[in-house]
C-alpha cells in the first residue's frame, strides 16, 4: 500500500478527512450522539449504553479526543467526556461550507 500525500493538499482538507475518519466508525457516531444528548458523560455510562467492552469505549474516545472533537477531565476515578464546543463549531462550519458549496448542475 502507497503512502499518503497529505502534503499535497491543503491544511483545512487534511484536517476535514480527519475529523471524517473520526466519525466513520459507528460506535463513534453513538458515542458523539450520547454525548450530545447527556451533554456529558462518565465513561462507565457509555459502556452500559453501548454495550461494548469498555477497553473499545476508551479506544474509540481516544479517536475521537485525538481529533478534538471531545474533551475530558478527571473527576476522582472517573473521566468526564464533553463535546469540544470550539473544535464541533469549527467542523459544522467547514461541513457546510463545503456542502453549500455544490450548486447542481444542469446536466446529468
Amino acid at each position: 500500500m502507497g503512502i499518503s500525500k497529505t502534503d499535497l493538499f491543503t491544511e483545512k482538507q487534511n484536517e476535514l478527512a480527519l475529523v471524517a475518519k473520526a466519525f466513520a466508525h459507528p460506535a463513534r457516531v453513538a458515542i458523539i450522539e450520547y454525548l450530545i444528548k447527556a451533554n456529558q458523560c462518565i465513561n462507565s455510562d457509555l459502556v452500559e449504553e453501548l454495550g461494548l467492552a469498555q477497553a473499545t469505549i476508551s479506544q474509540h474516545l481516544k479517536e475521537l479526543k485525538t481529533v478534538g472533537i471531545i474533551q475530558g477531565t478527571v473527576e476522582g476515578t472517573s473521566m468526564c467526556y464533553c463535546i469540544n464546543a470550539e473544535v464541533w463549531n469549527g467542523v459544522k462550519n467547514r461541513l457546510q461550507g463545503l456542502l453549500d458549496s455544490y450548486a447542481p448542475p444542469e446536466c446529468c
